[in-house]
C-alpha cells in the first residue's frame, strides 16, 4: 500500500464537500467515491436511490460474509473549504470530513485492494449517516443480516477500536392545556408551561447515571403571548444507554407519563433510533484484530465505548457481530480541528486487511 496515492485520493474526497442536507453536493461526492472505489476495487459500484437520495454498494462473490460499512456524508456546510482548506503539514491531513470519515473510506479501498480475491465482501457507503440515515437504515440492516460480520470504517478513538456504543432514543412530549386570560381569570385555564416542569422533572428521574443511562431534556418551547395562560408546551428528550434493557426501560416509562394537572393531557411520540452496541456484539471481531495487529507488526491494539451512536449500532441490533473505529487515527469530529494522522493510514489499512482476510476465512 502507498501512503502517497492514499493521500492524493483523501485530497480528492475532502475537496467534494458533501453535507448530508445538499443532494447535489452528496451526489456529486459519490461520484469522486465511485470513481476511486472502481479504480482499486475494479468495477463499478451499484448505485442506490432511495427517496432521492444515492448510496453506494459494491458485492463479491455469491455467498457475502463480511460487509464493510461506511459513509460519505458530513456535516460540514457547502463552503467549509474557503475558511478549513484542505492541506497537508507535518504528517496531519485537514479538511472538513477528513477525520470523520473520509480517511476510512480511502483505508477501506487500499485495504481491499490489497487482498488476493473479494469473494465474499460487500462494500456499502451511504450518503446519510450524519443526520440519522432515515433512507440508508433498512438498507443497512437487510444487508447485515446477509453476512457474518461487520466491520465499521468510523474513525478511531484516539487510535482505539470501538467495541461498544450506547443506543440512542429521541421523545417528544407534547402538552396540551387550556388558554384563559393571565390577568383577568387565569384559574380558567391549565397551564401547560407549568405542567411542562412537572415532566421535565418526571424525565430527569428517570436516568440511571450508575448505569450510564442519561435521560437529557434538550429543546422545550411553550405559550404563546406574556398575557395568556400556556395552552401548549413541547418537550425534546436525548435518551442514550449501553443496553437493550435499558433503552426498554426508559421507553416504557417515557410513553406511561402521567399529567401532573387536572385536564392537562400529555403525548408522547418518537422512540429508539439506535439500538445500543454492546460488547457482547463485537468480542470475537476484537480478538481477531487483536491477533492480526500483533501478528503483523503493529502493536498492541486498544479499545473503548463511546457514548456516540453510528449505523455499527444499527448492525448490532439485528444480531450480527460488528466491530466499529477500524477508519483513520486522528481527531476533532465535527470541528475546526479536525484532522487525520497520515502515517496512520497504511497501518490501519493494513489492520483491516487481515481483519477481512480472517473473517473470509472462517475466523469467527
Amino acid at each position: 500500500m502507498d501512503k502517497k496515492t492514499m493521500v492524493a485520493d483523501l485530497a480528492a474526497l475532502v475537496t467534494a464537500e458533501s453535507p448530508s442536507s445538499d443532494l447535489s453536493a452528496v451526489d456529486a461526492c459519490a461520484d469522486v467515491v465511485a470513481e476511486i472505489g472502481e479504480r482499486h476495487l475494479g468495477g463499478a459500484p451499484e448505485r442506490i436511490r432511495i427517496d432521492g437520495r444515492q448510496h453506494l454498494r459494491w458485492s463479491f462473490g455469491t455467498e457475502p460474509k463480511v460487509m464493510l460499512l461506511g459513509h460519505f456524508d458530513t456535516v460540514w456546510p457547502l463552503g467549509t473549504l474557503a475558511e478549513l482548506p484542505w492541506s497537508v503539514t507535518d504528517n496531519i491531513a485537514t479538511g472538513p470530513g477528513v477525520f470523520d470519515m473520509k480517511a476510512g473510506i480511502v483505508q477501506l479501498f487500499h485495504a481491499l485492494a490489497s487482498l488476493p480475491s473479494l469473494d465474499g465482501v460487500v462494500v456499502l457507503l451511504n450518503s446519510d449517516e450524519e443526520i440519522g440515515s432515515p433512507t440508508s437504515r433498512a438498507l443497512i440492516e437487510e444487508q447485515a443480516r446477509q453476512v457474518d460480520a461487520v466491520l465499521v470504517l468510523e474513525a478511531a478513538a484516539d487510535g482505539a477500536v470501538k467495541t461498544a456504543r450506547k443506543g440512542m432514543s429521541l421523545y417528544c412530549v407534547d402538552i396540551e392545556g387550556r388558554a384563559a386570560h393571565a390577568g383577568l381569570e387565569p384559574e380558567r385555564g391549565v397551564n401547560a408551561v407549568v405542567e411542562l416542569a412537572h415532566q421535565i422533572q418526571a424525565v430527569v428521574e428517570l436516568a440511571d447515571p450508575a448505569a450510564g443511562t442519561s435521560v437529557v431534556p434538550s429543546v422545550i418551547s411553550g405559550g404563546t403571548t406574556t398575557n395568556t395562560v400556556a395552552a401548549q408546551a413541547q418537550l425534546w428528550c436525548d435518551v442514550r444507554m449501553w443496553s437493550a434493557k435499558e433503552q426498554e426501560r426508559i421507553d416504557r416509562s417515557i410513553r406511561a407519563l402521567v399529567p401532573v394537572l387536572a385536564e392537562s393531557r400529555i403525548s408522547v411520540t418518537g422512540g429508539p433510533n439506535r439500538g445500543p452496541l454492546e460488547s457482547a456484539s463485537s468480542e470475537k471481531l476484537y480478538f481477531l484484530a487483536h491477533q492480526v495487529s500483533s501478528e503483523s507488526g503493529l502493536g498492541m491494539l486498544r479499545d473503548c465505548a463511546v457514548g456516540g451512536a453510528s449505523d455499527g449500532n444499527f448492525t448490532a441490533a439485528v444480531g450480527t457481530p460488528t466491530l466499529d473505529g477500524l477508519g483513520a487515527v486522528g481527531g476533532g469530529a465535527h470541528a475546526a480541528t479536525e484532522h487525520v494522522e497520515i502515517d496512520q493510514m497504511v497501518p490501519r489499512a493494513t489492520l483491516l486487511a487481515g481483519l477481512v482476510t480472517r473473517v473470509l476465512e472462517g475466523g469467527l
